[in-house]
């Protein structure tokens, strides 16, 4: 039986388990997220970013959440550089899933329960992704949710030290069938 995909506001008891992931999945991460130290790696460096995030969050400038599957965290997606203004309304989104958990559709319910946050809470016009140029999958995820890539940010960001390219995505929120997400 498949299991079920949440979304929800992260949690500090989320620290530990999103600690394990990230330890775990470091070396599969690595073509894809920028180098972080030891700690970022442990239960109380997850728990201080988790305070980061929710600090973020009381601003206004972020919605940090998890991904659960079946009630267990197994990822994050984060709607973050929220811009609220009447003449803006944008942000980015960004989002992870553990290793033992992909390929089983949670990353496209995730993007999809998260359109219908930006669009029905945080009340946003336009949001924003950015793909490393060889990551297929969260490219078909993203297009699957109804994002089409419209540049290349160039040597855009730092990975396995090296700067490397971005292939960046958008989609307009407030059109007919936002917030239903299509994965």
């Amino acid at each position: 039986m498949p299991s079920s995909t949440r979304i929800r506001l992260i949690a500090p008891a989320d620290a530990a388990p999103i600690a394990a992931h990230y330890a775990r999945d470091a070396e599969a991460f690595r073509r894809w997220e920028p180098a972080q130290p030891p700690e970022f790696f442990t239960p109380e460096g997850q728990a201080a970013r988790i305070d980061r995030l929710l600090t973020g969050h009381e601003a206004g400038t972020i919605w940090p959440g998890v991904v659960l599957a079946d009630d267990r965290p197994i990822g994050q997606i984060t709607v973050s550089t929220i811009l609220p203004q009447p003449f803006l309304r944008r942000a980015s989104l960004g989002y992870w899933i553990a290793t033992t958990a992909q390929n089983q559709g949670h990353a496209g319910r995730a993007v999809s329960l998260a359109l219908t946050v930006m669009t029905d809470r945080l009340g946003l016009h336009r949001i924003e992704a950015s793909t490393h140029l060889e990551n297929l999958p969260s490219q078909r995820v993203l297009r699957r949710n109804g994002f089409t890539p419209y540049g290349v940010a160039h040597a855009a960001i730092l990975l396995d030290g090296r700067w490397q390219d971005s292939l960046l995505w958008e989609r307009i929120l407030d059109e007919p069938g936002a917030g239903e997400g299509a994965a």
